[in-house]
């Protein structure tokens, strides 16, 4: 019996059309995969680096470019860092393999697999000057992710570390205060963490047992909070005869006076998802948030406006919505990863869970 074929999907604003004016995505799009299949995706905001049977490319506008010989992407509207088996080099964007670096690191050959960029022996990469930050003594990673302003790591005992830039309460430490150096993330100390993840200006990481934590900023809803922006525009579309009829059950919120809006979540939350889902896999985008359960579902929050959710629209929310179209199609998601203003999802098709016929 042939192995069921796997493709990636993405919501949102359209990398093919980023050199025009920004218009949402026309709807789910599969990204065509050759004769093999797409293995992994590194997006950034107006192009995306994907992995194939015949190595990484970077498409871009109707655009592609084979970059032979690498293994990992890190990409940025300015720069793309490439590494390899021995290497490390960043180029100005879209001169990658062309012109001379701008920057390299040797890496020399381990036993083991190395980690996945942005980490690097002795600290880690980002897709922008300076290239390569090391780490202090004694902290240890085996996961890290980058946000606009600020970075987080997780142990190898599943504790998690937040610096950087903190003034949207991004590092989790209960204050809107930078931090110059890796710091425990206190109020997730005793709880394993199994994945950590970094939006815009949010955070959020999965424990052992597929529990979702999310911090920061708020604004768009991305943590799955109540937001006052949101409520204010859904009592518009409501004056306006524009809703859709149809709240689910953390949108029914009570009247704005008894609701305790959240715009800065400075401590880790809790969150529970709907049916009290577990949680695989979560990724962040610049305003939204984006997870895949156990169960192989995708939810997807915050930031819509270029119909990044999946839901069919372009309408920003705070409450967890399951992607139906995933559901409707017969597939389940694998793995999901967010760029700023997209979600790209890995799909397999469901296997028929039917009950056999009964015999006569």
């Amino acid at each position: 019996m042939a192995a069921p074929r796997r493709s990636w999907l993405v919501f949102g604003f359209s990398t093919e059309e980023a050199a025009g004016e920004p218009e949402p995505g026309p709807g789910p799009r599969r990204l065509e995969s050759g004769p093999g299949e797409i293995r992994r995706v590194w997006p950034a905001w107006s192009y995306v680096v994907v992995e194939t049977d015949a190595g990484l490319e970077v498409r871009s506008a109707g655009l592609r470019q084979p970059l032979p010989g690498w293994a990992e992407a890190l990409p940025s509207e300015t720069h793309l860092v490439l590494r390899g088996p021995d290497r490390a080099q960043a180029w100005p964007r879209g001169t990658a393999g062309r012109d001379p670096p701008a920057w390299s690191r040797a890496i020399a050959p381990g036993p083991q697999r190395p980690p996945p960029l942005p980490l690097l022996p002795g600290g880690f990469a980002t897709p922008r000057p300076p290239f390569f930050t090391p780490l202090p003594a004694g902290v240890r990673a085996r996961r890290l992710a980058l946000g606009t302003e600020h970075v987080l790591a997780l142990g190898p005992a599943g504790e998690t570390y937040a610096w950087g830039g903190g003034r949207h309460g991004q590092l989790g430490h209960g204050t809107l205060e930078s931090e110059l150096q890796p710091r425990l993330v206190e109020a997730l100390a005793g709880v394993p963490m199994r994945t950590v993840a970094a939006g815009g200006w949010h955070s959020a990481s999965v424990s052992e047992a597929g529990d979702l934590y999310m911090w920061g900023w708020n604004e768009s809803g991305q943590l799955a909070l109540p937001s006052k922006a949101l409520a204010e525009e859904r009592a518009q579309d409501e004056d306006a005869g524009a809703g859709d009829g149809e709240l689910t059950a953390c949108q029914e919120q009570p009247a704005a006076e008894d609701t305790a809006f959240i715009s800065i979540q400075a401590f880790p939350a809790l969150l529970d998802l709907p049916q009290d889902l577990e949680v695989s896999e979560v990724s962040c985008g610049s305003r939204h948030t984006a997870v895949v359960t156990r169960g192989r579902e995708l939810y997807t929050w915050g930031w819509g406006k270029y119909g990044q959710l999946g839901h069919g629209d372009n309408a920003s929310s705070d409450c967890p919505r399951r992607v139906e179209y995933l559901v409707a199609e017969g597939l389940q998601a694998e793995e999901v990863a967010c760029g700023p203003w997209t979600t790209y999802v890995r799909v397999v098709e469901a296997r028929d869970s039917s009950p056999p016929p009964r015999l006569p």
